[in-house]
């Protein structure tokens, strides 16, 4: 038979030759490194017997899927492991994440973080024993007896909820075997490093109603010096990690009686929010939006119109009886309440594009198990935005948005961390406006529209809104994983489904496009990662205090005030520290709060009318009348300098 390789060459094999032997034929090295193949797109064990003409690629550890393929099974050692030292422990999920892998597991017993050490030795036997690893094929009815008899109860449910016609698939090591789709090594031996990294709580399937389980978390690399590399860059990534620091630097806080991804402004993450929203809103003002303000809820009857209430549901806040006709439900966005105020009064061509803006609270029914810090809460904080207008006016005014966020993100500093995704329609026609037509040409203008702009980008199936595709810009928080920043997105249904119409230059009526955008993003989420980004020392424009003055005695306490009053009348935000405290004190704690200046005044700078000015990165910087220091201040902050 024919084996097609990924350079184009074609190698003749032997019927029933298996993919390893495919990886043999072309080099004894490549059979050493390999992972795991893929047969015509589909990743598959080195063991995958091959019986007619295919495509073939062999995967090593430089491939992020063969990467991935060397942490599952990993994965499934730790499983191992587990189950030998805590025997009546139950095995949930042990999927493979960004950096790594973890594991779901029911424990009779909690453990905590001292246990880690235990699991990892045991798991090192598990490897030097150099388990193969053997893949074995049950029908459901057999699969559940299996996992029955093992006492399983979540393997069972799964099992359960697989598709009658699913290829059910178990992997053996030793006398450990566990349900997986695979690919796996070809045996346990293969694993060189790794580390368990963190133990937290999870959620049964991310839903608070179900048990809390203990989520393991571990790493793997091929070489013991790439992992200490990691780990390294790991302990960097928690000190940075806004959950942490945020907290620490007095921005956020959360309360248990409030609940959970109901996160606490504290005066300073509400002043840096307020000084984030004053500067898109002024900013949006100039490139043509027209503010607004709509209500926080609305009754059922808004959202079934939009569509919210069909594809949405689960995602919203619903107050009283969803099924009584009094039914309210919190905004999960703001543009059904913006439609209104394009619908209040008819429209002629020449009014569009019709732009609106807000800064909107907005609600989302996020699973408990996905709630973290500011990144991913339940109240959150849009710059949400809507554009009415004509067809031929959309591709102007989608590049016209992102022109807006590649500015916001410019003086954010966040400009080379983002990527770009283009989010189409997935298989599942269930979750979308069913309009195969609308689908396939808003798609196709998209496209056309990142293509013009030359955009670099990725595909998505299964990502696009419910009314149509979108581009999403993603960014990674310190610990890699990703998320998305900003949207923007095109909607054919709208205009349809509120009865949204304009005149043309013909006098008839027609339906607009409409396209949703947020512009800097959710604001929680942007101020997370600034935090992650600047480790709590941001640009001095967005600091919530930007100078603060020390007296050196109680003779400059009317002095320093002096000082602070005239650099506030000149819109900077400075406070004075006059407490009784020794001035290398005082410095340390403005250095731990990250305050970009700060000035030290005594008896010799009072009499001259000077200023001892310090820089948190670069110490001392010399001394300065006030005009000149006000006058360089707020360049800085009219620059929007980053550093």
């Amino acid at each position: 038979m024919k084996i097609s390789l990924p350079d184009g060459s074609v190698i003749e094999a032997a019927v029933n030759s298996t993919v390893a032997d495919v990886a043999a034929s072309i080099s004894e090295g490549l059979l050493r490194n390999a992972v795991c193949g893929k047969v015509n797109g589909e990743l598959v064990d080195l063991s995958h017997v091959l019986t007619e003409d295919c495509e073939v690629k062999i995967l090593t550890l430089k491939d992020k899927e063969g990467l991935n393929v060397y942490r599952h099974t990993t994965a499934h050692v730790l499983a191992q492991a587990v189950k030998n030292i805590f025997p009546t422990s139950k095995l949930a999920i042990g999927p493979t994440v960004d950096n790594g892998f973890y594991y779901d597991i029911e424990f009779k017993t909690p453990i905590t973080r001292d246990d880690l050490p235990k699991i990892e030795n045991e798991m090192k036997e598990i490897i030097k024993s150099d388990l193969p690893i053997e893949r074995l094929v049950y029908s459901r009815q057999d699969a559940l007896k299996i996992f029955r008899d093992f006492s399983e109860p979540y393997k069972t449910e799964l099992i359960n909820d697989l598709p009658k016609d699913s290829v059910i698939s178990f992997y053996k090591q030793g006398d450990f075997m566990d349900l997986c789709r695979g690919p796996h090594l070809p045996s346990t031996g293969k694993i060189k490093a790794f580390k368990l990294t963190s133990i937290t709580g999870a959620y049964w399937r991310g839903n608070e109603k179900n048990k809390m389980l203990t989520r393991i978390y571990g790493t793997a690399f091929e070489k013991k010096s790439e992992l200490e590399e990691y780990l390294t860059a790991l302990e960097e990534a928690k000190k940075r990690d806004h959950n942490k620091l945020g907290r620490d630097l007095g921005i956020f806080m959360t309360e248990e009686v409030i609940g959970q991804g109901l996160p606490i402004l504290m005066p300073k993450g509400a002043k840096i929010l307020q000084i984030l929203s004053r500067f898109v809103e002024d900013e949006e003002e100039k490139r043509g939006f027209m503010i607004t303000k709509t209500p926080n809820m609305a009754k059922n009857d808004l959202y079934r119109i939009s569509g919210h209430w069909d594809h949405y549901r689960d995602k919203m806040f619903i107050i009283g009886d969803e099924n009584s006709p009094e039914a309210m439900a919190l905004r999960p966005m703001t543009c059904p309440f913006q439609y209104q105020i394009y619908k209040n009064g008819l429209k002629s061509y020449r009014e569009l594009p019709c732009r609106y803006s807000e800064t909107a609270t907005e609600f989302r029914n996020e699973a408990s198990g996905e709630m973290h810090g500011l990144i991913r809460v339940r109240q959150f904080t849009l710059s949400d935005g809507h554009i009415v207008c004509t067809p031929e006016q959309v591709e102007g005014e989608f590049k016209r948005c992102l022109d807006l966020s590649y500015y916001f993100l410019e003086c954010l500093g966040m400009r080379n961390d983002v990527s770009f995704r283009f989010s189409k329609r997935g298989k599942n026609k269930a979750k979308y406006i069913d309009n195969d037509k609308a689908w396939n040409e808003t798609e196709a203008l998209m496209k056309k529209i990142l293509d013009d702009i030359g955009l670099n980008y990725v595909e998505a199936d299964d990502e696009a809104a419910f009314y149509g595709p979108k581009l999403d810009v993603q960014i990674k928080n310190v610990y890699g994983k990703e998320d998305t920043l900003i949207t923007i997105q095109l909607d054919f249904a709208a205009a349809h489904s509120f009865d949204m119409t304009y005149v043309d230059e013909n006098g008839d009526k027609q339906y607009p496009f409409v396209i949703h955008r947020s512009s800097i993003g959710c604001y929680e989420r942007t101020l997370a990662l600034l935090i992650e980004k600047y480790a709590g020392a941001f640009p001095l424009w967005m600091c919530p205090e930007q100078v603060r003055i020390m007296s050196l005695t109680d003779r400059t306490i009317d002095y320093a005030e002096e000082i602070a009053a005239s650099l506030r009348q000149a819109g900077i935000r400075a406070n004075t520290d006059i407490r009784s405290e020794k001035i290398g004190y005082k410095i340390r704690e403005a250095q731990m709060e990250k305050i970009p200046y700060m000035i030290i005044v005594g008896d010799k700078e009072k009499e001259e009318k000077t200023l001892s000015v310090r820089h948190r990165k670069d110490g001392d910087i010399g001394s300065f009348s006030l005009k000149d220091f006000t006058a360089k201040v707020v360049e800085e902050d009219r620059t929007k300098k980053i550093f």
